[in-house]
């Protein structure tokens, strides 16, 4: 009698788990190579922070009205607060501070300063939930944010001093995400992922139009066919189609090896940077980055364990 297959990639329901990871951190990462080439006709982070949720909007709605009429429990009033505070926080507030920080900063660099979001994370579960942080992560922690910092100061060296400012909004962009993941647990479990992202990208989405509508004349959409065409590929391939990819990915892998598998993240933003925008790659960008990535390797890896 045969004995059955251990290969996990014979089972075509997690190749698909797989693919679907890999995906979407490839569209995660493309929003940096986006945002970078619209703003060479439009330097304003508010107007095309507006313009990817207006085109991200009616898909989420979408979703919205379709679980809502499949679910039958509604939400209470708690539920509507917890979905609108983590919605502001996680996808309006840290999509405008990386927008921001994307003026000043490379495309490289943004992305390897949002992938510490889980050691960011892991800080706050400790001083929130008073967890212990093991020597493994400390010092996974400490290769980190050393990669992090040969790739500071490698930039410094080839660009202005506004990077200090760029990186500090970006890192900033990364505190506002963390904080969603600490905040977000519980509520998703209840509510549910689909439902949950739906209403908190409709939330967003609704804020970052009332900032546009607050702060800009109708005149600032006077803009290139270029830019609304990189929009709405921003919309599409980076925001609405990697949130859903994810999802699909986690409910055939397991959150786990979804994140293990999100590490090609930053590297495929480096690679794209650097063919698409002309940044360059030098053997301190790369020795940096490797040490990011091992950090959160194994930041990940030790989470899953203990998961």
């Amino acid at each position: 009698m045969a004995l059955p297959s251990r290969n996990p990639f014979s089972n075509r329901h997690v190749l698909f788990g797989v693919v679907f990871a890999l995906l979407a951190a490839v569209g995660f990462s493309a929003k940096a190579i986006l945002v970078k080439l619209a703003y060479l006709d439009s330097r304003d982070a508010v107007t095309m922070l507006a313009l990817r949720m207006a085109f991200s909007a009616p898909f989420f709605i979408g979703v919205a009205l379709w679980v809502r009429r499949r679910d039958a429990e509604p939400l209470n009033a708690h539920d509507w607060m917890l979905v609108t505070g983590l919605g502001l926080i996680g996808y309006y507030l840290s999509s405008l501070l990386d927008f921001l920080g994307l003026q000043y900063i490379s495309a490289g660099l943004e992305r390897l300063i949002l992938f510490l979001y889980p050691t960011v994370t892991v800080l706050l579960s400790a001083l929130i939930y008073k967890r212990a942080v093991g020597r493994t992560v400390i010092a996974a922690m400490v290769l980190s944010y050393a990669g992090i910092a040969l790739v500071f100061l490698h930039n410094v060296d080839t660009q202005d001093g506004s990077i200090v400012l760029g990186a500090s909004l970006v890192f900033a962009s990364t505190l506002s995400y963390a904080i969603y993941l600490v905040g977000a647990g519980h509520t998703i479990a209840r509510i549910g992922t689909t439902r949950f992202t739906a209403y908190a990208m409709v939330v967003a989405s609704s804020a970052s139009l009332l900032q546009f509508a607050i702060m800009r004349p109708l005149s600032a959409l006077d803009l290139p066919l270029r830019v609304y065409g990189l929009s709405m590929a921003m919309a599409l391939f980076s925001t609405v189609l990697p949130v859903f990819l994810l999802s699909y990915a986690i409910r055939r892998i397991g959150s786990g090896s979804a994140a293990l598998i999100g590490t090609i993240g930053p590297v495929s933003t480096i690679y794209m940077a650097y063919v698409m925008l002309g940044e360059p790659l030098s053997l301190v960008q790369i020795a940096g980055s490797s040490l990011v990535l091992l950090g959160v390797l194994v930041i990940s890896l030790n989470s899953r364990k203990s998961a």
